[in-house]
C-alpha cells in the first residue's frame, strides 16, 4: 500500500539542522498522522507521497518551505510587569532562550522565547523555532494503512480526542 490520501502513515525520521540532530523517531515508536490532512508541512508530504512500507527517504526543505522565514514583527516588546505574579517576577522566568506560553488577543495560546530583557520591557520572539531554518529530513516509512472513517473525521485520537469524550472543557472533538 503506497501513501496517499486518507492512509494513516508511520513514519520514523531523523531531523537535521545545520549539522545538529534536532530530533529523531525511532520505528518502534514512530510518527504517526493522516496523509493529507493537514498535519504535517504540505513540502514534507508531497516528499513522501507514493512511498511504501521499507521505502526510505531524504530531503530537504528550504525555510520558506519550512516553517518560514524570521519574520521580525514576530519580536515583540512587552512591558516587563506584565509577567509578575502577587507583583513579582518569579526568579530564572525572564532568562534569553526560556520559552513561555503565552495568549494572543484572541486567547489562542502561543509559545514565545525570550530575546532581550531590558530594564522595563522583554522581548519576546513568536517566530517557530525553526523559522529561518533549512530542515534535513531522512528516515522510512514503517507502516502505511487505511485510515477509518472515525479517524478521517476525528483524527487518529478518535471521536473522544484529547477530552475523553467530556466536551464540558470546550475542546470541540465531540462534535
Amino acid at each position: 500500500m503506497k501513501i496517499a490520501q486518507n492512509k494513516v502513515v508511520s513514519l520514523s525520521y531523523t531531523l537535521v539542522v545545520d549539522g545538529e540532530t534536532i530530533e529523531t523517531v525511532k520505528p518502534e515508536k514512530p510518527m504517526q498522522f493522516i496523509f493529507g490532512a493537514g498535519y504535517l508541512l504540505p513540502k514534507f508530504e508531497e516528499n513522501i507521497a507514493g512511498k511504501a512500507v521499507g521505502d526510505i527517504f531524504e530531503f530537504e526543505l528550504s525555510a520558506v518551505d519550512g516553517y518560514g522565514e524570521i519574520d521580525p514583527e514576530a519580536l515583540v516588546e512587552l512591558p516587563k510587569n506584565i509577567f509578575e505574579v502577587d507583583g513579582f517576577i518569579e526568579e530564572g522566568l525572564l532568562t534569553v532562550g526560556n520559552v513561555i506560553p503565552m495568549s494572543d488577543n484572541g486567547g489562542n495560546r502561543i509559545n514565545g522565547s525570550v530575546a532581550e530583557v531590558l530594564d522595563e520591557i522583554v522581548v519576546m520572539d513568536f517566530n517557530h523555532p525553526l523559522a529561518g531554518e533549512k530542515l534535513h529530513f531522512s528516515g522510512a516509512v514503517v507502516a502505511v494503512r487505511d485510515a477509518t472513517e472515525e479517524e478521517i473525521n476525528y483524527g487518529l485520537r478518535g471521536a473522544a480526542g484529547a477530552c475523553g469524550g467530556d466536551c464540558s472543557s470546550g475542546c470541540n472533538s465531540c462534535q
